[in-house]
């Protein structure tokens, strides 16, 4: 079972800052120096102006490209792809989504410092975050535990301080018989879930520390969420998961209709 969510990373970040960088600075350098030099000699030699070396050449020309990029990846929204099967029937692999970036605060685009507090995740919200095992690695579930909340899940039942979701069977999934879709509704929360009958429970009972959150995936019995490593530092969130852009069938190699334009619930 794999429950890496993978996507460009934060190393793509890295090198996305540092194109930034290189690119501003070759952008800078010709515009208040390099371009004037070029001018005077022309008026000279009768060279052309406009022609610079191919290294000034192409930082001046992708310089605002980047940093568009840059900043719409880094303050706004940030595509992801599903790989793995973890928060099935939410989400399913192939699906390629967008992440509110500003969700919960304007961060840093490298580290883990926030420039704007903004609000706070809610119980039900569908996150991004970096893998706190790993924080190169990012990860998607969603927010079952606030700082301060007693989750407790015994046989395959939620409950968050003392309250118990309940379970509303919908029937198999996906046509497989040992896999059922259930719509779990906690307070105002309600989304879907999928258990496995074949699978052994892991009861447990857990208080979030402050500044924490607890994480679990629908797909309860083939996640790797909170319940095996841990709890989410706030300062590890990266956004909320909003909208299914567009769904890849791999093995059809072609796109699923039916799963573009769905919001993220």
């Amino acid at each position: 079972m794999s429950n890496f969510f993978t996507h460009l990373g934060t190393d793509f970040a890295s090198i996305l800052f540092v194109l930034t960088l290189v690119s501003g600075v070759l952008w800078t350098l010709d515009r208040f120096w390099l371009e004037k030099r070029r001018k005077a000699a022309a008026a000279t030699t009768g060279a052309d102006p406009e022609k610079a070396s191919w290294l000034v050449d192409l930082g001046r020309q992708f310089f605002p490209v980047i940093v568009a990029v840059f900043l719409l990846r880094s303050f706004l929204v940030e595509p992801f792809r599903i790989p793995s099967g973890s928060m099935i029937p939410t989400l399913r692999v192939g699906d390629f989504i967008l992440v509110n970036r500003f969700a919960y605060g304007l961060r840093c685009p490298i580290g883990d410092c926030k420039l704007l507090a903004l609000a706070e995740p809610k119980r039900g919200d569908v996150v991004v975050f970096r893998y706190p095992v790993d924080p190169k690695m990012d990860f998607i579930k969603r927010v079952i535990g606030l700082p301060g909340d007693t989750v407790r899940y015994v046989n395959k039942q939620l409950t968050v301080n003392g309250e118990l979701a309940s379970q509303e069977a919908i029937g198999p999934f996906d046509g497989r018989p040992l896999d059922t879709e259930l719509q779990e509704t906690l307070g105002s929360v309600q989304h879907h879930i999928l258990t496995n009958s074949d699978r052994p429970v892991q009861d447990f009972e857990f208080t979030v520390p402050a500044g924490q959150y607890f994480m679990m995936g629908d797909n309860r019995d083939g996640s790797s969420d909170s319940r095996y490593w841990g709890t989410v530092p706030e300062a590890y969130l990266k956004g909320r998961a909003f909208f299914v852009w567009m769904s890849w069938d791999s093995e059809a190699m072609r796109p699923v209709w039916s799963r573009i334009g769905h919001a993220i619930q």
